[in-house]
């Protein structure tokens, strides 16, 4: 397991570790946890792949204090800058939540860099009013982190998630930076998505895990897979019976491998060392 340092395009220093040997697969965590958060189910794919976590901008290690910086197009581009860091052209992509709507983007955005796409607990695809009340839920939530810190923040939103979402958030608070967090909440003002429809676009073959709470709910999932073109909906999910980080690897990794030995093609990129921050 080696650490390592890499840029975005605006020059913001963004972290990472990477594990493993073999193509490349970087994993992107939800909103809230960081980069340990899918330790345990980057060592369970580690025997064939070469598996890279970074902290998304704003969490863990990842400072990113400006709002303005937090957006989904600054998300896909650090998801190129980690490729031409690690001197990929190409490398299979997924993630929980937030991650997992990152990687949509990035499939949609840039399908030459995305081999394959695995979507773990999809984040819900809001109409207006719902989009307006996650704007409100968030800047709510920042003020909370500004004014009480990240763990009063969280108390009133964890109990409506799914258990293991819980306790990764809660395991990385003490990593986590307030200022960073707090601005890490403008991602609410943009919008990834306006309709499920919009998936259609996207071409690399793509597993979706489905959530099973309001904010990543189960049907949602279900009606993704039947939209994207190579979608194919995985038979497990973030049941309620996961309740830590090794419960989610033990329960997600032999449905990813599989999907990934089919659908990762004999000519991807297959990095080695990362290169020296």
């Amino acid at each position: 397991m080696r650490d390592f340092v890499y840029r975005g395009s605006d020059g913001c220093e963004l972290h990472a570790t990477a594990l493993g040997r073999g193509p490349g697969l970087i994993l992107l965590h939800g909103g809230g946890p960081d980069r340990y958060s899918l330790l345990p189910l980057a060592r369970r794919l580690a025997d064939g792949l070469t598996v890279i976590l970074p902290d998304v901008r704003g969490y863990g290690r990842s400072v990113c204090t400006d709002p303005t910086r937090h957006t989904w197009s600054q998300y896909t581009e650090d998801v190129d800058a980690l490729l031409d860091h690690l001197g990929l052209h190409q490398a299979a992509l997924g993630g929980t939540g937030l991650g997992g709507t990152i990687t949509l983007r990035a499939a949609a955005l840039r399908p030459d860099r995305v081999s394959a796409a695995v979507v773990i607990s999809m984040e819900d695809i809001e109409d207006d009013a719902a989009k307006q009340a996650e704007s409100t839920m968030l800047e709510d939530f920042a003020v909370r982190v500004r004014e009480q810190g990240i763990e009063a923040a969280w108390a009133p939103i964890l109990p409506t998630l799914a258990p293991v979402i819980g306790a990764l958030v809660r395991d990385a608070i003490p990593r986590s930076d307030p200022a960073s967090i707090a601005a890490a909440c403008a991602i609410g003002h943009d919008r990834a998505f306006v309709h499920v429809s919009d998936l259609a676009a996207i071409s690399p073959p793509t597993l979706v895990v489905p959530g099973s709470d309001t904010r990543h709910p189960a049907s949602l999932a279900a009606q993704a897979a039947r939209t994207l073109p190579l979608g194919h909906l995985a038979n497990v999910s973030l049941s309620a019976e996961l309740k830590t980080a090794a419960d989610l690897a033990d329960a997600l990794a032999p449905a990813i491998r599989e999907f990934l030995t089919t659908h990762l093609t004999q000519h991807a990129d297959r990095p080695g060392q990362p290169p020296p921050a």
